[in-house]
């Protein structure tokens, strides 16, 4: 009888050491803090921040990035002389490289040609290459084509981010908040807050929530000039804009396939201002630099916790911190650079602030 064997023993060998390590990665560091965000405690409500940014490479993008690992091991796409290639110039890239790097397999980002010299430094330092694209529309197609012509794999976080993490369970960020949630005075959040970039947290968060029964709300806040929030409200989703989104690690021109908006409770559409201005002010209260997708995520919460106390209604909200703000020294902590684009936070930073001490919100 004639027999094909794809793979050697060496090679299996590989895939199933490569899986430990990756696996050993979540050991060390996948239950990262839930701090708490002072309000008066008279409120009745609590505020919890998820700090993603204590991962190795800093930001939330860690649990994509060895989700998209072992999803890719596991159905035998990456093998030890495999290169990795992905569409992010973000903290994506950052930790896909430092997965790479740990695996021994050489890790390639596809991004803009604009894209700044820090972002560019961070990623190679973390052992990857950045392959620049003049036409940012075109980096998806450029990446595809690339890892076609080396014969290696395209990770496309925009498409698997929703399945390659095991939204039942198994140490995910929804599992691991409840579980730090388990002695408060308000265990089940009303609310947990989240932005969507690929929209794979949100569809891990929205299928836990229903998997584990419990009343806990979904509300996903988008920036300015993203086609997730005018296509959940139209139910086109063809929709796209001609702007990518300003804030980095969420928003995006068109709809993802990783987005799933149908365990989605509430979106809310909040300007860049309004990001800047909460990250700012939360920077402050916190003693501590956070990004802008943080200060999005926070816009939400504080609008959702006003709500709260409007009603009459005591309970918890639950967002993310997804990065700190030492990646933004020279964008959004820069004044220069808020004045050259035209952003005005006072109106938006008095709203925070005035929240901060009232509980009051505008309507």
């Amino acid at each position: 009888m004639e027999q094909l064997d794809r793979y050697d023993d060496a090679e299996r060998a590989w895939v199933t050491e490569a899986i430990a390590a990756v696996e050993a990665d979540a050991n060390r560091s996948a239950d990262t803090h839930l701090l708490y965000f002072p309000l008066p405690r008279e409120w009745g409500v609590d505020l919890y921040l998820k700090d993603e940014s204590v991962h190795p490479t800093g930001s939330l993008k860690h649990r994509l990035a060895r989700s998209l690992f072992l999803y890719g091991l596991c159905n035998g796409w990456i093998g030890p002389r495999t290169t990795i290639v992905e569409a992010s110039s973000g903290s994506t890239a950052v930790s896909e490289a430092y997965f790479a790097r740990m695996l021994g397999v050489q890790f390639i980002a596809v991004m803009p040609a604009a894209t700044s010299p820090e972002k560019i430094a961070l990623i190679e330092f973390q052992g990857g290459k950045c392959h620049l694209v003049d036409d940012p529309a075109a980096v998806v197609v450029e990446a595809r084509w690339l890892a076609e012509d080396l014969g290696g794999h395209f990770m496309d976080q925009f498409t698997y981010a929703e399945r390659a993490t095991d939204w039942r369970g198994n140490n995910n960020i929804a599992e691991s908040i409840y579980a730090q949630l388990a002695l408060e005075r308000h265990p089940v959040p009303d609310w947990i807050v989240v932005g969507a970039g690929t929209g794979g947290t949100s569809a891990t968060i929205g299928r836990y929530l229903r998997y584990r029964r419990l009343a806990t709300r979904l509300c996903v806040v988008d920036p300015e000039n993203s086609a997730f929030y005018p296509a959940w409200t139209s139910g086109d989703w063809s929709t796209t804009t001609g702007t990518g989104s300003r804030v980095e690690g969420i928003g995006r021109q068109r709809v993802e396939a990783s987005f799933q908006p149908s365990v989605v409770d509430r979106m809310v559409r909040v300007p860049d201002a309004a990001s800047l201005a909460a990250m700012r002010v939360a920077s402050t209260v916190l003693g501590r630099r956070v990004g802008g997708s943080t200060g999005t995520n926070l816009w939400g919460a504080f609008a959702l916790i006003a709500e709260m106390l409007a009603a009459g209604r005591t309970g918890s909200v639950v967002t993310l911190l997804c990065d700190g703000g030492e990646r933004y020294t020279d964008t959004y902590y820069s004044d220069g650079w808020v004045a050259e684009r035209g952003i005005e936070l006072g109106a938006c930073r008095s709203t925070v602030e005035r929240f901060l001490v009232t509980g009051e919100w505008p309507g």
